[in-house]
C-alpha cells in the first residue's frame, strides 16, 4: 500500500504549474470539489485552457489534497 501512495505523491508533485487563470478553479477543487460546475470548466475552456490541461491539473490537485488529508488523519491517529 505504501508504494502506491508514494507513487501518487510522486505523480502529484511532478505535475506542471497550471496557468494563472486556473488558480481560482483549482482552489475550488481543493476546498470543495462538490461545488465545481460545468460552467467552471467551460469558463476555463473559453479562456483558452485545453481540456487535457484542465483534467490533468484537476487530478493532480485532487490527489494532492487527498494525500494532505490522509497525512492529517494519520497524524491524529498516531
Amino acid at each position: 500500500m505504501a508504494d502506491r501512495i508514494d507513487e501518487l505523491r510522486r505523480l502529484a508533485s511532478n505535475a506542471g504549474s497550471p496557468p494563472e487563470v486556473m488558480q481560482q478553479y483549482l482552489e475550488k477543487v481543493r476546498t470543495g470539489a462538490y461545488r465545481v460546475t460545468d460552467e467552471d470548466v467551460d469558463g476555463l475552456k473559453r479562456a483558452g485552457v485545453a481540456e487535457d490541461e484542465i483534467f490533468e491539473a484537476t487530478v493532480a490537485v485532487a490527489i494532492g489534497e487527498g494525500l494532505r488529508r490522509l497525512d492529517a488523519a494519520r497524524g491524529v491517529l498516531g
